[in-house]
């Protein structure tokens, strides 16, 4: 297991790797227009190292906007078709009222905890 902390201009994301070949990210901060690139970088960077389960600890992801969403979004098919799975957990009401107004709830997983989110992969 490693960890790698990027700190982007509104954004921190913590990289825990877990093993075979889950990647846990800890999103703290705005994932909005200015900080979605360094975000897709993530996320391609993940998928090239193969990994295809991606857990992310909302905890602390204060904002979200369509830009910030439409990462996930962009990698859903890529990930599905490798058999992974984003999967969202810690989300604040606010956070999760994002992804629900859009629909985005009924295409991602989204649970209460690390636990679940461990158990839905």
């Amino acid at each position: 297991m490693f960890s790698i902390i990027q700190n982007m201009n509104q954004l921190l994301v913590e990289q825990i790797v877990l093993p075979p070949n889950c990647l846990k990210l800890i999103v703290k901060g705005d994932l909005d227009a200015g900080t979605a690139i360094e975000m897709d970088d993530i996320i391609k960077q993940a998928l090239d190292n193969k990994y295809f389960i991606i857990l992310l600890n909302c905890t602390d992801l204060k904002y979200i906007s369509s830009a910030g969403l439409g990462v996930f979004i962009s990698y859903l098919e890529d990930i599905k078709t490798e058999g992974g799975s984003f999967v969202f957990y810690n989300m604040l009401p606010s956070v999760y009222n994002v992804f629900e107004l859009l629909g985005l709830h009924r295409l991602l997983t989204i649970v209460e905890n690390e636990t679940a989110a461990l158990l839905a992969i």
